[in-house]
């Protein structure tokens, strides 16, 4: 009788993964409609009432078992939803910023780029109550301040930063306070504003060298 080519434990390995490769389309289509539907819930109800996990599945047309497939509490698929909003603004401000070409003006993409997320009630509205939702917004601030501030490391280098790495954070850390004040005290940022971040950030640079 013929040997079999590949141990037993081998073939049940491969069909196992063929059989995850084969449904992760359905399942990233699922944690998609519940990343949106997370997002909705928390905005039509604002601040008034944190968003259910039943209202979020109802709203997805999904089961518990499938949002538990994917979130193991409510909080971890809020930190979802944060990082989510996170990457799409980070991919928003890196096309703003590439139509310029000089440091500075970059500089000011990204600060008028994340300040604008005050600006536009419905935006302003769902980014709120996200972050009510999260509880401690503190906590997770590190984590879009990290990703956004990647994005004006070459800008501060390039205006002459001896560390653009920490001026890069700093900035990042900064100008999200700023906005989630705005978001806090339902206030909007105006060009004022943007001009004085760039300047104050600019002039701080200078006076580093």
């Amino acid at each position: 009788m013929e040997k079999s080519i590949l141990p037993v434990a081998d073939v049940a390995a491969r069909i196992a993964r063929e059989t995850l490769a084969a449904r992760g389309p359905d399942y990233s289509a699922e944690v998609r409609a519940l990343l949106d539907a997370g997002r909705e819930v928390m905005r039509v109800n604002g601040t008034r009432a944190k968003a259910r996990v039943a209202d979020i599945v109802a709203a997805a047309g999904l089961s518990n078992d499938a949002f538990y497939r994917h979130f193991p509490t409510k909080d971890a698929l809020v930190a979802a939803i944060l990082e989510d909003g996170t990457e799409r603004l980070r991919s928003y401000l890196a096309h703003q910023m590439a139509k310029e070409t000089e440091p500075e003006q970059q500089l000011r993409r990204w600060v008028e780029g994340i300040l604008a997320q005050a600006t536009d009630d419905d935006i302003a509205a769902t980014t709120l109550a996200v972050l009510w939702n999260a509880g401690s917004a503190g906590e997770r601030r590190s984590r879009p301040a990290a990703a956004l501030a990647t994005l004006v490391r070459a800008p501060f280098e390039q205006l002459g930063s001896p560390d653009p790495d920490l001026d890069a954070s700093l900035a990042a850390h900064a100008v999200i306070g700023r906005l989630h004040d705005h978001l806090w005290h339902t206030t909007r940022p105006g060009p004022a504003e943007v001009d004085h971040l760039v300047a104050h950030y600019r002039k701080a640079v200078s006076q580093a060298l």
